[in-house]
């Protein structure tokens, strides 16, 4: 003989059944006195029938003070295309892949370029301005933002704040500073690159690492 249960209680104990995280439905059997004679349950593979059977048995005596006999516990598994699908993980964000950095004097001025690839497309971004070297560093730099703005489409904007070459111990390194422009204000990202082929290649590889792990927020649909 079991307790004795009210029709109430035993919505309740299906309710708080349905709440443990394999099972999908559960239904209280009753005799014409109100003593449980039988528990159905419908639930995911995900747990052998017997550790759910227990969970049934705690989660029964922790919540209504009831101890069932086990024998009286009925599990219905479903198949296994029941789980929830767990999503592909979200493919990461292409980096900007330099293809080409084109440098033209004319006079005292001087128009470069610069060629990056993202996602399979070619963005070629272009700065013009005074030929000094301290201005060609600043328009490396810039060149490479205009291919990144071609890419955002407008959505965003990145301004530089300062490129700089700087040597530290016996390494040369490539240094840029760059601030993301939104309406709601500014965030400066810092990035750089060691010098291996050239000042240009070093700066725009800098600029971009101010700036990639920013790019795949902003692009995240």
């Amino acid at each position: 003989m079991g307790p004795v249960v009210s029709p109430a209680i035993i919505s309740e104990i299906e309710e708080a059944l349905a709440q443990v995280s394999e099972i999908r439905a559960a239904r209280v059997v009753t005799s014409s006195d109100g003593i449980i004679d039988e528990i159905h349950v419908l639930a995911l593979p995900s747990k052998a029938p017997k550790q759910l059977v227990r969970d049934i048995e705690s989660t029964l005596m922790a919540a209504f003070g009831i101890a069932i006999d086990h024998k009286k516990i009925s599990i219905a598994q479903l198949g296994h295309e029941a789980m929830p699908q767990v999503p592909e993980p979200t493919k990461p964000h292409a980096r900007a892949q330099i293809k080409n950095i084109n440098v033209e004097v004319v006079g005292v001025y001087v128009n470069i370029s610069v060629a990056l690839e993202l996602e399979g497309e070619l963005f070629v971004g272009k700065a013009t301005g005074p030929a000094s070297r301290t201005g060609r560093e600043r328009l490396v730099a810039e060149a490479t933002l205009d291919a990144i703005a071609q890419y955002l489409q407008g959505s965003f904007t990145f301004a530089l704040e300062d490129v700089e070459i700087i040597r530290l111990g016996r390494e040369s390194i490539a240094t840029a500073c760059v601030v993301l422009v939104t309406s709601l204000g500014e965030q400066a990202f810092a990035g750089s690159a060691l010098v291996r082929q050239n000042d240009k290649d070093s700066i725009v590889r800098a600029t971009l690492d101010a700036i990639n792990r920013r790019l795949g927020f902003l692009t995240t649909p």
